[in-house]
């Protein structure tokens, strides 16, 4: 069985970097990503330096461009990578606006190093389609190919299958890593289909000990929670990640709009306060060829999810901060999506500065909340009238608090569980990687029970 060195997303839901050892010579790296949250130590430098030896790794393998993914890709080649950085073909096009936006953000301010990054990761990223297998390693000892299927996580995302097989012995070995599965029925993004089967799967566990409600309820949910503000004349806040969270919501509230009675909400105005999150938004809009039917159906009949006209975007510091004074004060109704999603930073931070104090205001939560992150505390203590803490500054929440685990990139329990069960040969080894205890945890009973109902034999492992 080929050995994984997890070297980050093992213990928790952020820092995903796992290393697949092929041979004495030659590895594979899945991922390279950020730790955030809990999971970050105090002394972040030190974490975000490449520690482990990279002079075996002969590529870079890419799930999908999330920070937490590739948040380390700088630190990584300025360890002095210089192999393939290997990605589907839209992450090919995503992945250097987030390295740029992470460059700036947290690694260096000088203009020609980011340009000299920027053009290094241009010319080492080798897009590869999706279904179609890749040699990416050859040596005396053996040969691996891999093959990027969709994971219905956001735009561009895959699950990665690894074909290794030994010179000697002949011996094969399938592994696969899930990388971040998508629920089923997400906006804009066909569901991901189960490989054929594998020996080893490296399976991301963040919902797997909750299960979604269905489209149609987390849908309902949303139109409640808007509604809920235009009858109170407030703002429905949404920290959302600049790519896929955002443009997945866009997508939905075209929807409502277009089949709304209420002219209430045919004047309403969604506002997009994110430049990052805008030309994600322009990027995936070139990308239509890669959206789900039901999405194509809609451009056929002549709509636009992804630039209707009661959409808006703010671009500027101080458009941006004219918009928050506005919105503070006026009461107009308004639904405002802005980074972090974790409200860890960004934009989103100075709205609820302005607005968790007023009663009129919704803060409408559509993904996870990391332990540890002032989203975490919202969700927490808002329903409670209890307070947080945002840049050192006490604020009493009186803003109403939802949360919609419906709109959730992230499978839940169920499609967890069905990834595995609908393979024709289930994996004999299973490693839980990217969740919390209590999720690993409970994903590891009900993969155990399936194994023991269906006559099979399987090892878990809560990755370390």
């Amino acid at each position: 069985m080929l050995d994984i060195i997890h070297h980050g997303g093992a213990t928790g839901v952020t820092g995903s970097c796992h290393q697949l050892i092929l041979n004495s010579e030659h590895s594979l790296l899945i991922d390279c990503g950020l730790f955030q949250g809990e999971d970050a130590k105090e002394d972040t430098f030190e974490q975000l330096q490449i520690e482990f030896d990279i002079s075996t790794v002969q590529a870079l393998i890419v799930t999908h461009v999330h920070i937490d993914h590739v948040g380390r890709l700088p630190y990584l080649l300025a360890e002095g990578f210089k192999g393939p950085i290997i990605c589907s073909e839209p992450s090919a096009k995503l992945l250097p606006l987030v390295i740029e936006d992470a460059l700036k953000i947290g690694f260096t301010r000088n203009a020609q190093l980011i340009n000299r990054f920027q053009e290094q990761l241009k010319r080492q990223i080798v897009s590869v389609p999706y279904g179609k297998w890749h040699r990416v390693a050859h040596n005396m000892a053996g040969t691996a190919r891999i093959k990027l299927k969709r994971a219905g996580h956001i735009l561009g995302s895959c699950y990665v299958e690894v074909a290794y097989q030994a010179t000697n012995s002949g011996e094969k070995e399938r592994v696969v890593f899930s990388g971040d599965l998508g629920a089923p029925h997400a906006p804009l993004l066909p569901a991901p289909k189960s490989p054929s089967g594998c020996n080893q799967l490296v399976l991301e566990s963040t919902y797997g000990n909750r299960t979604h409600p269905d489209r149609r309820q987390r849908r309902a949910v949303l139109k409640q929670a808007i509604e809920q503000a235009l009858t109170n004349s407030g703002t429905v806040m949404v920290p959302a990640f600049s790519i896929g969270r955002t443009q997945e919501l866009l997508y939905e509230l075209e929807g409502i709009i277009a089949e709304a009675k209420k002219s209430q909400w045919k004047n309403l105005e969604i506002i997009v306060d994110s430049p990052l999150a805008a030309r994600f938004t322009k990027v995936y809009r070139e990308l239509k060829p890669f959206w789900d039917k039901e999405a194509q159906a809609r451009l056929r009949s002549g709509r636009h999810p992804l630039n209707f006209a009661n959409l808006y975007t703010v671009d500027s510091h101080a458009e941006h901060e004219q918009t928050v004074e506005y919105l503070a004060k006026t009461g107009r109704p308004a639904v405002v999506i802005a980074a972090s999603g974790m409200c860890a930073g960004g934009r989103i931070m100075n709205y609820l500065k302005a607005m968790l104090g007023d009663a009129r205001h919704q803060v409408l939560f559509v993904g996870y909340q990391g332990a540890g992150t002032p989203g975490r505390a919202i969700q927490q203590y808002g329903p409670q009238s209890g307070w947080v803490e945002l840049d050192g500054e006490r604020i009493d929440i009186k803003a109403g608090v939802t949360s919609i685990s419906g709109y959730s990139a992230h499978a839940d329990q169920r499609d967890l569980l069905n990834f595995v069960k609908r393979m024709r040969r289930w994996p004999t080894t299973i490693r839980l990687v990217h969740g919390d205890q209590g999720a690993r945890t409970a994903l590891r009973s009900e993969l155990e029970a399936m194994y023991i109902r269906n006559g099979k034999r399987v090892s878990v492992i809560n990755a370390p």
